[in-house]
């Protein structure tokens, strides 16, 4: 009984010498737990879509919890705000998850083309 005792605490302690038969062992357990585990637990973690990818997304926070995203203008089409903001959403959801936008608005460079969009949002 104190052998198995011992056994075990060496297990949990991690105290067993590398290139042993248990530390072989432990490592084996580990890698069966990470590459079997999916398939019976739910992590709750969705897949990435394989969306086109955007041409140019830069994220910063915004200090109050919440995110700005300068997004390309090449990237967002639609001429109404709420066609406009679903390209947004589309654009930015893969990076940042679930998101609600809070307000954006478009960024001209100095001869008044559109560049792109500021898009503050909040998980």
């Amino acid at each position: 009984m104190k052998k198995l005792w011992e056994t075990i605490k060496g297990y949990i302690w991690w105290t067993r010498p590398r290139g042993s038969f248990h530390y072989d062992v432990m490592v084996t357990l580990i890698l069966l737990f990470i590459f079997l585990s999916p398939r019976f637990i739910n992590y709750n973690d969705k897949p990435a879509e394989h969306l086109p990818r955007s041409r140019s997304v830069l994220v910063m926070p915004d200090g109050e919890h919440g995110l700005i995203f300068h997004v390309d203008a090449r990237d967002v089409t639609g001429d109404t705000f709420d066609t406009q903001q679903a390209a947004l959403l589309r654009v930015i959801q893969p990076i940042a998850g679930d998101v609600k936008i809070d307000h954006w608005s478009p960024e001209q460079d100095t001869r008044g083309n559109l560049v792109g969009y500021h898009v503050w949002a909040h998980r």
